[in-house]
């Protein structure tokens, strides 16, 4: 039967002992990880958050206390008070591992059945079994130390923006349902049957209103909720440090949240940023790096050879290229030796999973590079692009033609993919770069049209208002991402607030005036009363901890976090919901057939 504490009351965190406490007498409490019976000496590993400390019981000890010892196991939680000695046998394995403390009071607080994992730092079990024992998984140090940072994290940037004049404001959880990009999460009203609430993707609208109510600046944890697909660094529930400052523009909002990170490197890694970070063009990065949230650790960037093969007699150049296409490599320096000819057959299905139809290749291996195109080549072309590209004995060029919404993105993604292949992105370094000047809109090939890159409030640049309904295609928005390491944090605009200019801005986006009415009616009538000039952005909270600690997935730091179907498998959530509950709120399961 389980035993109280009365009488004792924790003194100490396990792991914070040192040797400076020795003589004290302290009371600890925690889990056991681990008991060694050594016949006339019993040692217990306590574990609690902040570490473990080693209890010790021996001939001197109480014997209905050494009896409870030998009877502990693992995950037993137990109380023990005694007094902090020098350890005999040091270890520098654990902080504490100076000392020990020499029990003299222990209660079994609550018994454990054997765990279907062993609980250590390095468990080897399956994912999908740690994450059915999430509340197990979770008593890993690892993980611990990952939900306490990002803690920390979230106070760092609530103390931060205090500082700057920013008022915490939380917005609406259930809300009308607006176009944000993903699917909404829907709440079905029981008053209003047939109506529904949506789950926030964003406080977009609120955070707007805020600022037409002249609060100035606002700050919130906000979770945000997105139906789409999973990958490693998204969940359909997350956390944003949400912001929108009146008054300001573009040159405003990167200085304060370069001071956020400032902050937040110094505290959390006693790290120094130097600052402003790098600014490049949205059509830069997509040039330079395939992507508008380039990875700038290392180099191998993409080189247009459009105009050097242009008259190469090989079709796949030369159609790409008359179909408007172009024609673009990545150098992978000194690679020869560690991508084999299988490797390249491996990365060419890699691309083709990504869209592209095919991958050229120049491997440089021996005197006379091997090259997959070389019979479509007259004397002196494959010399004169590999002078182009820069490319020498040793390295591997790897080429994609087609059009650039293909070449690029395929190329960034194996440029991504080789350089995990040989090992060369320092994973020390910290590069932050602000993308600016994005198209405001692009081109849909099913539809047609042109569509909004961004939310409908995003401001274009004042320059470009003229193009916004002859050229399309020349506007540039008021918007900017912050990147660091090839991961997006954040991404924010200035906003409109011209009542004249948001309306032709929905016309531009094709929108019929019962559409603006039906889904932007109540902001589009706050404009009307006196909008300050404002501007905001969103940063992915669990993707600055992701990143801060290390961790390969946003799993690793969200406590119960949701798999790729969007499931918790420790609750088995989603679950079913009984017909009277359906009943009430007038819905009906359509069977599937």
């Amino acid at each position: 039967m389980a035993e109280f504490m009365t009488g004792l009351k924790r003194t100490h965190y396990c792991g914070d002992l040192r040797i400076e406490d020795v003589g004290k007498e302290v009371t600890v409490c925690g889990w056991v990880q681990r008991q060694r019976d050594l016949g006339q000496l019993i040692f217990i590993d306590l574990r609690d958050r902040s570490g473990i400390v080693q209890l010790a019981f021996n001939d001197n000890t109480d014997k209905e206390i050494f009896e409870k010892a030998f009877s502990a196991r693992c995950e037993f939680v137990l109380c023990a008070k005694g007094i902090v000695k020098e350890r005999s046998a040091k270890t520098d394995k654990i902080a504490t591992g100076d000392i020990e403390i020499e029990v003299n009071d222990l209660r079994v607080l609550s018994k454990a059945q054997t765990p279907p994992f062993e609980i250590v730092d390095d468990c080897k079990t399956a994912e999908d079994i740690r994450l059915k024992y999430r509340y197990l998984d979770l008593r890993r140090a690892p993980l611990q130390n990952n939900i306490m940072l990002r803690s920390r994290l979230a106070k760092c940037a609530r103390d931060y923006f205090a500082e700057n004049g920013f008022i915490e404001i939380e917005t609406p959880m259930m809300i009308k349902s607006t176009p944000e990009g993903a699917r909404d999460y829907l709440v079905p009203s029981r008053i209003h049957q047939g109506k529904f609430y949506a789950l926030p993707q964003s406080p977009q609208i609120y955070k707007q209103l805020l600022m037409l109510s002249g609060f100035d600046r606002y700050i919130q944890l906000a979770r945000c909720f997105r139906d789409e697909d999973l990958r490693a660094d998204r969940q359909p529930e997350f956390t944003q440090i949400d912001m929108e400052l009146s008054f300001v523009d573009v040159e405003d909002i990167m200085e304060i949240n370069e001071g956020l990170f400032k902050r937040i490197f110094k505290e959390i890694l006693n790290k120094e940023l130097t600052t402003p970070f790098e600014r490049m063009t949205y059509n830069d990065a997509m040039n330079r790096f395939g992507s508008d949230k380039p990875d700038t650790r290392f180099g191998m960037e993409i080189t247009d050879l459009s105009e050097k093969v242009k008259d190469v007699d090989f079709m796949v150049f030369k159609g790409a290229i008359e179909n408007g296409g172009s024609v673009r490599a990545i150098v992978a320096k000194n690679a020869a030796s560690t991508i084999s000819r299988k490797e390249v057959d491996k990365l060419t299905e890699f691309v083709k999973g990504i869209g592209a139809k095919g991958l050229a290749y120049v491997r440089w291996v021996e005197d006379t590079p091997s090259c997959s195109f070389a019979k479509f080549l007259k004397d002196g072309e494959l010399n004169s692009i590999l002078d182009f590209v820069g490319a020498e004995k040793g390295d591997v060029v790897f080429i994609v033609a087609d059009k650039d919404r293909v070449t690029l993105p395929t190329l960034g993604a194996l440029r991504l993919e080789v350089a995990k292949k040989l090992d060369i992105i320092p994973q020390d370094e910290f590069k932050f770069v602000w993308i600016v000047d994005f198209p405001f809109f692009e081109f849909d090939d099913e539809s047609g049209e042109w569509v909004a890159m961004h939310h409908p409030f995003t401001m274009p640049k004042e320059e470009c208002l003229q193009y916004l309904e002859t050229n399309p295609e020349k506007v540039i928005a008021k918007a900017y991402d912050l990147t660091l390491n090839g991961t997006e944090l954040s991404s924010g605009s200035i906003r409109i607030t011209d009542y004249e200019l948001q309306q032709k801005m929905f016309k531009a986006l094709k929108l019929t005036d019962e559409e603006i009415e039906a889904k932007f009616g109540f902001l589009v009538e706050a404009y009307k009363y006196g909008a300050p000039p404002h501007g905001g952005m969103g940063i992915g909270l669990d993707r600055i901890a992701m990143l801060l600690c290390g961790a390969s997935s946003l799993r690793d730091v969200t406590a119960f976090p949701k798999v790729q179907n969007a499931s918790e498998l420790m609750s088995d959530c989603p679950s079913v919901v009984d017909k009277d509950s359906l009943d009430v709120l007038g819905i009906a399961i359509k069977e599937n057939e």
